[in-house]
């Protein structure tokens, strides 16, 4: 891909766009703040669905005056970073968990660091920055994971020699979903299906209608994000979740949130994503289209690699910990009893649980100030920890 042939990004004057190169054989894209000095202690900021690292401009510059170098790369299948298989056909093993780890691993020893002070992830990103603390605490010395939280890994059958075998069962939620009198289904499993990014990228209403409409849907913007704990993965709990998360079952994504297109008056007010910066992600999703990102989905799905991550069953984050999501994010509560589990038991050192008010789940853009504070607050206790 040629550099020099992609627009201009619109990004504060202190943080600047570059590529670095061989990396797990991608040609990275990478946002750079705090770049001036070396020496820096260094903080990894990883981007979830359907974002990029461009969503972390508004933390960045706050984080290096605060004295550090801040990296935030458009992860595999996103953006400008390139070298990633975009076919729905194509290689699905690069975007598994382990592999995203180890892209994130490459970028830090890349940028000269051997550790770092923090990895910090949003949404699917989230994922990522734990598996990073769980598989590398020598190196990701502290995580912060935003709007998704994680449980652990997967465990492993136990004491299972002596009994009779089991066969393995299709979780049912999906049928009674589908039974429902309002048929419903995952967004997971549709954003898993063939059709997902055709849907998506060529949305009725354009990319940057699309967009807009979902984002604005899963914000604090839209009156009805009011989340609450469920009690169970079963499909009448499941049914309460919004419908971009548990959708009609005859609609796609497209469809699903052009219902909710807010109004012109209500675009020509948005402070947290004006259209300017709408149209660079709409102008990077009309190029790239949505397949790179959906493959995670469809890692997460197929359990094809739950094997892989039950080696590490068992184990726990035991580096210094945080959570920080909107207050108006269902998110947080959209796998039942994640959010617990994550506080009593995948994290041995949780320095905070922190939902924002005034914010839906593009918590970094909402509410900027309040994520940047949080930050800067854990970072110094998590330092302070480590001595």
């Amino acid at each position: 891909m040629n550099q020099i042939a992609l627009p201009d990004i619109p990004l504060p004057p202190d943080i600047r766009s570059r590529f670095v190169e061989d990396i797990n054989g991608l040609r990275m894209h990478v946002l750079e703040a705090g770049y001036e000095t070396l020496g820096r202690p260094c903080i990894l900021l990883l981007h979830g669905f359907p974002e990029l690292a461009f969503s972390w401009r508004k933390v960045m510059p706050a984080l290096a005056s605060a004295g550090y170098h801040v990296i935030a790369p458009d992860q595999r299948g996103y953006g400008r970073t390139t070298g990633w298989d975009g076919a729905y056909d194509g290689d699905l093993s690069s975007f598994r968990l382990l592999n995203l780890v180890r892209d994130a691993l490459g970028l830090v020893s890349a940028f000269g660091y051997r550790s770092i002070d923090a990895v910090v992830g949003h949404d699917f990103g989230s994922s990522v920055a734990a598996w990073c603390a769980l598989v590398r605490p020598d190196v990701f010395r502290s995580v912060v994971l935003m709007s998704a939280p994680f449980a652990g890994p997967p465990p492993l059958p136990f004491d299972t020699a002596n009994a009779a075998p089991k066969p393995k069962r299709d979780d049912p939620v999906h049928r009674q979903l589908a039974a429902l009198p309002r048929p419903r289904k995952h967004y997971q499993w549709y954003y898993s299906t063939r059709e997902a990014n055709a849907d998506m990228h060529g949305a009725p209403q354009g990319v940057h209608d699309f967009l807009r409409a979902y984002y604005h849907y899963k914000s604090a913007d839209w009156k009805d994000n009011q989340p609450y704990p469920l009690k169970s993965w079963t499909a009448n709990e499941l049914a309460k979740l919004p419908t971009y998360y548990v959708m009609d079952l005859a609609r796609n994504m497209a469809e699903t949130v052009a219902d909710q297109m807010p109004s012109a008056e209500s675009i020509r007010s948005n402070k947290w994503l004006p259209d300017r910066e709408l149209s660079f992600y709409s102008a990077e999703y009309i190029r790239t289209g949505f397949q790179g990102g959906l493959q995670w989905y469809r890692c997460g799905t197929s359990a094809a690699f739950t094997p892989e991550l039950e080696t590490w069953s068992g184990r726990t984050i035991d580096v210094p910990s945080a959570f920080i999501a909107g207050k108006q994010d269902w998110g947080t509560y959209q796998r039942p009893g994640v959010y617990e589990a994550m506080q009593q038991r995948a994290c041995t050192r949780m320095l905070g649980c922190h939902l924002i008010d005034g914010a839906g789940h593009w918590v970094q853009q909402e509410q900027p100030g309040q994520v940047t504070g949080l930050l800067l607050d854990f970072l110094k206790r998590a330092t302070a920890q480590s001595i």
